[in-house]
């Protein structure tokens, strides 16, 4: 398994260990050089959101994955965790509809976590 698909593996099973809502992932290797994949999700209220953030940095770190940059950690609407080869996004549920960031890059592979295990 190569590195992007490992730290997507592990940052799928953090956000779902909390019962992040709507855990989607984007294959946006073809489209952009950001990253190779999005993932996206949504958290209940702002104390879900940190605690998604605080589960996947945890984890990730724990894997020797180091985070390059968080936005956003204090307002907890939209979180984003800048992982070089990932890029993670925790959203609330409003700002999730609002930005829409599946429909912005729906020119990526929206992809299942079977494809990436």
């Amino acid at each position: 398994m190569n590195k992007s698909k490992e730290m997507v593996k592990i940052a799928y099973d953090a956000l779902d260990e909390k019962k992040a809502e709507d855990i989607s992932i984007i294959d946006i290797s073809g489209v952009t050089v950001i990253a190779d994949y999005f993932l996206i999700a949504s958290g209940a209220n702002p104390n879900q959101v940190q605690a998604l953030v605080d589960n996947v940095q945890e984890k990730l770190y724990k894997a020797g994955y180091e985070c390059k940059q968080v936005e956003g950690y204090q307002g907890a609407t939209w979180i984003l965790l800048d992982y070089l080869d990932i890029v993670i996004h925790v959203f609330s549920r409003e700002d999730r509809r609002f930005y829409d960031l599946e429909r912005i890059w729906r020119d990526g592979r929206q992809m299942d976590i079977d494809e990436i295990k």
